[in-house]
């Protein structure tokens, strides 16, 4: 049986996007690409690449020099799961719920309503 890997913390958040916007990386591109946005160093990268290696989150590839680090998932897979463990623990299970707090928080662009709009019609249509 295939375990689920762990919900990811928002630093290893942070590793993931990098992961899945370059593909398959070093510990070094891992800490070049987030030393842009943030002080972190490189050997913290290095200890949440191995923790996220233990929790499943990523998997490392030992046959060359430096290790190289892929997530374990997709975005769109990871991100559905996040969804779906919030939608449940905070709001029971309520989409409308979750939906009408989200565009209470933060004002949404013509385009994001629009989009919005556009996935309602599609699951509905799909539901029938």
């Amino acid at each position: 049986m295939k375990q689920t890997p762990q919900k990811p913390t928002a630093a290893e958040l942070e590793i993931l996007r990098v992961l899945w916007s370059r593909g398959p990386s070093t510990v070094c591109e891992v800490y070049e690409a987030l030393r842009e946005k943030k002080t972190l160093g490189y050997t913290s990268v290095l200890k949440f690449l191995q923790i996220m290696t233990a929790k499943g989150t990523v998997r490392r590839n030992e046959t060359q020099r430096a290790h190289v680090y892929q997530a374990c998932l997709p975005a769109e897979q990871t991100k559905r799961q996040l969804a779906g463990d919030m939608l449940q623990r905070v709001f029971e299970g309520s989409a409308s719920q979750l939906m009408m707090h989200a565009l209470a928080g933060r004002r949404a662009s013509r385009e994001e309503i629009e989009e919005m709009r556009r996935l309602l019609d599609e699951y509905e249509r799909s539901r029938r």
